[in-house]
């Protein structure tokens, strides 16, 4: 589940609390070319206002005709069945679409849930369709959203990390980037040199490298990047980054200053040949990067890389 797809709960909660009603679509089922994929959220306030999408704007204004007047019990629709529908609502290349239509009623739930996923929680919501009742269980990352016609149950991951070790232009760039892509971004430099604030939506982390990592407990669902090109700072992450859970671990450097990394880290820390075999290094896909802005999308590409090929098994 996206953290996009959160906000949307989050959105809907808010209308709630302040006396408005709103119904939940969630996709089921997608076939052919469908702009959103299963489990994606679209939230409609009583008086119109949408949060989210389901199909990149073809079906929406259809769904805001659904939402009023509010339904009591959640329904199951199809769109795009036949070749004049998918024509009639725009969708591409003839794909169709199966959503539950979802009144909401109950705060207690998107409370919490979003308290639990903020907790770095994976959750599993479950809805039974006859009588409109949820559930919340812990979920497992090899579990999948499914749909038996009776009983829908959806994914509601914690919201992915980046943890940047350096507080430098190059980190400037990869962090405005990865909270346009919606990441929480955390940074950590004990160097006062590089006390410049970052943007609002950055999170600072004091202390050194390897207690950050530390006090982080990074899950499946962070990422690590040494960004400071000093062995004295980058080790000290990189040492707690490499023995954690952490779905991907980089380090800014040259070819030959990656080799020489292993073989500080392997001879001072301990750290055997799987786990250094997880550095990332030189950090980034190569796309011929030369400024900051440039090196900035080549780690996030990687990233990106790595975490859609986690997320795909």
């Amino acid at each position: 589940m996206e953290s996009l797809d959160l906000r949307v709960l989050a959105d809907a909660l808010a209308w709630l609390q302040a006396g408005h009603s709103a119904t939940l679509f969630t996709v089921v089922e997608t076939w052919g070319s469908a702009p959103r994929p299963p489990g994606a959220l679209l939230a409609v306030r009583g008086d119109g206002l949408v949060s989210g999408s389901v199909s990149g704007g073809c079906i929406e204004d259809d769904l805001h005709t659904r939402a009023r007047p509010a339904q009591e019990l959640p329904t199951l629709l199809h769109y795009g069945v036949t070749q004049d529908e998918a024509a009639r609502f725009g969708l591409p290349c003839g794909g169709s679409l199966r959503l539950v239509q979802e009144p909401l009623h109950d705060t207690a739930w998107i409370a919490e849930l979003l308290q639990r996923t903020t907790a770095h929680q994976l959750v599993a919501r479950s809805l039974d369709l006859a009588s409109g009742a949820v559930q919340l269980h812990s979920a497992r990352r090899d579990q999948a959203m499914a749909f038996d016609g009776q009983t829908l149950t959806t994914l509601f991951g914690p919201r992915w990390r980046l943890l940047l070790i350096g507080a430098g232009q190059l980190s400037q760039a990869v962090a405005a980037m990865a909270a346009a892509l919606d990441f929480e971004v955390l940074v950590c430099d004990p160097r006062e040199e590089y006390a410049l604030p970052f943007a609002t939506q950055v999170q600072r982390v004091d202390g050194m490298p390897d207690d950050a990592v530390r006090a982080l407990q990074p899950d499946a669902h962070t990422a690590i990047v040494a960004l400071t090109h000093d062995p004295k700072l980058d080790d000290m992450a990189l040492m707690e980054a490499l023995t954690s859970d952490a779905f991907y671990v980089g380090a800014l450097g040259s070819q030959r200053n990656q080799a020489t990394r292993k073989q500080r880290l392997a001879a001072h820390f301990d750290l055997g040949a799987a786990q250094l075999q997880r550095l990332h290094g030189p950090v980034g896909l190569r796309i011929g990067a030369r400024t900051p802005a440039e090196i900035a999308v080549s780690i996030l590409a990687e990233i990106i890389q790595v975490k859609n090929a986690a997320t795909a098994i």
